[in-house]
């Protein structure tokens, strides 16, 4: 089941840095769709929060550690740097798409990587990967110009 460790690890962390850099946009958003964006952001980070606390207790369900600790995220937070500050929510709301995009793409490979080893595993990832497309999609629609 190392393995198992192996994919769903790096699903904990950046589910640990979406739930950060989420607060962070929720804090920090404006404009005219203020309202609606702080909180879908406060729904983000409650699903991140969520996510990561299943993987980890997957991981560690199956007698393996995980490593979750802060200076452990920082070095290895798979996402992209969030600018600091107050910002419109369109650039604040294509950051958090670019962000989950990106812990999309990390959950994916652990659907994929975890196919061959322990599909109960899998099942953990692929109810992540639902949730989070689900989020992308209530966030993204914000973008829409048509």
């Amino acid at each position: 089941m190392n393995g198992t460790q192996q994919f769903l690890a790096p699903v904990v962390l950046a589910m640990q840095a979406l739930a950060i850099d989420g607060k962070q946009a929720h804090w920090h958003v404006r404009g005219e769709n203020f309202i609606a964006v702080h909180e879908l952001l406060d729904k983000l980070v409650d699903h991140a929060r969520a996510y990561a606390d299943l993987a980890a207790e997957r991981t560690v369900a199956l007698g393996l550690p995980i490593d979750a600790r802060l200076q452990t995220l920082a070095a290895k937070n798979p996402l992209p740097q969030m600018k600091d500050g107050f910002q419109n929510y369109g650039p604040m709301i294509q950051q958090v798409v670019a962000q989950l995009d990106a812990a999309i793409a990390v959950v994916r490979r652990a659907v994929e990587g975890l196919d061959d080893i322990d599909l109960n595993s899998q099942d953990v990832a692929i109810e992540i990967e639902r949730g989070l497309v689900e989020d992308r999609w209530f966030l993204a629609a914000h973008l829409a110009t048509d």
